[in-house]
Formats: C-alpha cells, sequence, structure tokens
C-alpha cells in the first residue's frame, strides 16, 4: 500500500502550498474586512475570493476534486485538500472545489442526463453558479434518511414538490442557482427505494428561503438554509437517474464528500497546531515561556499523534476507493467521519486553550475552525451512525 502522491499530484501540492502562503493566508483578513463591510447577514462572496479563484485557475488548480477531469486519483486529492484545509472558509472555494457543489457536480456528472449537465454541471465546472443540497429536514430525525418526508408527486410532465428543509448549505449565496432535493416518490415501495433525487432550480415558484442558520454564531458566507416547497413544479426531466435511486445516488455523493471532510480537517487540525505551537513560544509565563510547561507539551505532543494517525486513517481510506470504490470502502469512510472532524476539534479546542482569552475571538481563525469541526461530528450523518455501521462490520466478523 502506497500512500505517496503521484508526481502530478505532488507538483500540485507544492504549487498549492506557495498559493496558500503568497495569496490565500495574506486574503484572510482582508475577506473578514470584506465580510465585515458587506454586514453580518450578507452572503455575498468577499470580492477578494473572485481575485484568488483567477489566480488558481490561471495556475491549473481548478476542479481537482474531480477524477474524470483532473485525473487525479482520491488518494491524490486527499494530499491537495489537507492543504485546502489550513483554510477552510477560503481555498477549496478559490479552488472550485468546495461543499456543497462538489458533491453535487459528482452526482451530475455520475447520474446527469446530457440535457442536466448541459444546463447546470457546465456551468458549476466553471464556477459561475454555485448550488444547495437539500436533504435534512426539521421535522425528523434525518440521521434516519428513511424519516424524510417531503413529497415528490407526479402530475403528467411535471412533479410537486411540497416540504421543508434546513441545513441547506450554498442556498443563502446570491450565486446559487438550483438545489438537488431529496424526497419521497413512492411511500409504498421498500424502505430504501421511496426516494429519488431531484433538481430544483432556485428561482421556481414556492421555493421560499427562510432563513439561514448560524453556527454557534457564525454565520457562514454560503449559509446554511431553511427551505420550504409549497406546489413546486419541476418538469419530471428534472428527476435524477429515475425514481426510487435516492439513496443509491445519496451514497455515491456522501461517500467521497465525507473523506473530503476528513481531508480538511486534518489541514484544520495542522493550522491549530502550528498556531498554539508559536504561540506557546511567544508568550511568558512563571518565569519562561509557555512552551516549557509541562502541560502545554503535552497538549503538542498528543496533538503531533493524533494527527498522524488520523492522516494515515484518511489516507488509507482514499488509497481503498480508488482500489475497490466507495462501497467497498464504507466501513473506512464511516471511521473516517468520525476521526477526522474529532481530532481537529481536540487540536483546536487545545489551540484554543493555549491562546487564552485571544482563542475565542476572531484574532485567530481557530474558534471558528472549531465551530465548523464540530459541525462535523453532525453533518453528513452524525458519528454515532457511523460508529454503529463500524460496530456492525465487527460484530458480523464473529457470527
Amino acid at each position: 500500500m502506497d500512500l505517496s502522491p503521484s508526481p502530478v499530484a505532488q507538483d500540485i501540492v507544492k504549487r498549492l502550498e506557495a498559493f496558500m502562503e503568497q495569496h490565500v493566508y495574506p486574503a484572510e483578513p482582508v475577506y473578514a474586512e470584506q465580510l465585515e463591510e458587506a454586514g453580518p447577514r450578507s452572503h455575498e462572496l468577499p470580492p477578494v475570493v473572485e481575485d484568488l479563484k483567477v489566480e488558481a485557475r490561471r495556475q491549473g488548480m481548478w476542479n481537482l476534486f474531480l477524477p474524470a477531469i483532473s485525473g487525479l486519483t482520491h488518494l491524490d486529492y486527499a494530499h491537495i485538500a489537507e492543504v485546502t484545509g489550513r483554510s477552510p472558509y477560503i481555498a477549496p472555494e478559490a479552488l472550485n472545489c468546495s461543499a456543497p457543489s462538489t458533491g453535487n457536480m459528482e452526482i451530475l456528472h455520475m447520474f446527469g442526463t446530457p440535457e442536466q449537465k448541459e444546463r447546470w454541471l457546465k456551468p458549476l465546472l466553471d464556477g459561475r453558479i454555485r448550488s444547495g443540497f437539500a436533504m435534512t429536514e426539521p421535522d425528523v430525525a434525518s440521521s434516519d434518511a428513511r424519516n424524510i418526508a417531503t413529497s415528490i408527486v407526479r402530475d403528467g410532465d411535471e412533479y410537486v414538490i411540497n416540504g421543508r428543509k434546513w441545513w441547506t448549505t450554498g442556498s443563502a449565496d446570491p450565486r446559487c442557482e438550483i438545489l438537488v432535493l431529496m424526497g419521497k416518490t413512492d411511500p409504498d415501495a421498500a424502505p430504501h427505494r421511496q426516494q429519488s433525487m431531484i433538481l430544483v432550480p432556485v428561482a421556481t415558484p414556492g421555493v421560499e428561503i427562510v432563513r439561514s442558520l448560524p453556527i454557534f454564531g457564525y454565520h457562514d458566507q454560503q449559509g446554511h438554509c431553511e427551505i420550504t416547497f409549497t406546489d413546486v413544479r419541476v418538469p419530471v426531466t428534472n428527476i435524477l437517474a429515475g425514481e426510487g435511486e435516492g439513496f443509491a445516488i445519496a451514497q455515491a455523493r456522501l461517500g467521497p464528500g465525507r473523506i473530503h471532510h476528513a481531508m480538511r480537517c486534518i489541514g484544520m487540525a495542522e493550522r491549530g497546531l502550528e498556531l498554539m505551537v508559536r504561540r506557546s513560544m511567544s508568550r511568558t509565563a512563571f518565569g519562561g515561556p509557555l512552551s516549557d510547561q509541562g502541560v502545554i507539551r503535552t497538549w503538542i505532543a498528543e496533538s503531533r499523534m493524533e494527527i498522524e494517525q488520523a492522516r494515515l486513517l484518511v489516507l488509507k481510506t482514499a488509497w481503498m476507493i480508488d482500489q475497490v470504490g466507495a462501497k467497498g470502502a464504507q466501513i473506512e469512510i464511516a471511521a473516517v467521519k468520525v476521526i477526522g472532524p474529532r481530532v481537529a476539534r481536540a487540536v483546536l479546542n487545545r489551540s484554543i486553550q493555549a491562546h487564552g482569552g485571544g482563542g475565542v475571538t476572531d484574532d485567530f481563525p481557530i474558534a471558528r475552525m472549531w465551530a465548523s469541526a464540530r459541525l462535523l461530528g453532525i453533518a453528513d450523518g452524525p458519528d454515532e451512525v457511523h460508529i454503529r455501521s463500524v460496530a456492525r462490520h465487527e460484530l458480523r466478523k464473529y457470527r
């Protein structure tokens, strides 16, 4: 098992690290200022990111997440995504590699008709529009996707959609033009054949964006919205892959997406550790630098060991997806979905503590990254669901 990136990916990682140093990190305070100027509830993309997108595209670092276009393996992309995770609100967007549009582009690439690809996939790949993924619902326990109740009923040449979604990431962004919605087309079918996915343009009558939900008080630029769908009509040609294929599409979409999150979490943890080390070396207390304190050294050592373990599991999982596909690596995917955010939270929490009062402010990126890592213990399926899958897999070995 060789977990090294290919020569092509090694070159991209090297150039990406330079891009981060020269362009992304300097853009972080500008990004914050532009968000502040636009207003705390604005979801306009700060202009500095558009400049970064132009530079990233000029350097050939664009749509790297999609193997069919980039030519990279999932293992290659794991090394790349870790670097972007060091600045998770800017770098993925600059490379057109940010969720949820990455997952939506993947399923359009795999399941979309030629017409759907021309209408929606092409502008998404060009970075001209954004998209949202409408799966989670506020009225049911969405950890069990069989509970999803939004109805999709055929009426002649149209489907009529009624329901309420929330945590539809990306949908507050003014550039968001299309939603991929999961709903129920046949309540009487087998449990995993009741659901379908359908494309719903945001401008369709009956689609109402109610509000954007904060994460621990932070309002992300692209938003995570509650949306109601009232007698929303879309053509039958907007269905993805056919009725009853919703679960299969969800698994195809969420598998790579979950590992992308885990990859970026390693980068977040590395950034948190770096900031903790630099802070502890620069601050003096009790007659010497904080880094001389035994408890701080323990935090640093524990963080390094946890990051190395998590990275190996993430790289192994990416390698397995390349070898046997997402279905064959589903247990490893479940494991990294838990471990990646867990390690990021642990390291970032120590980093916050080492920074004292500054750690909980926006003067440093660690508090906001911790908030995102905390959400990832719930998003794309709560940790408990993935832990349950790993346990069931282990138990089967002994039956």
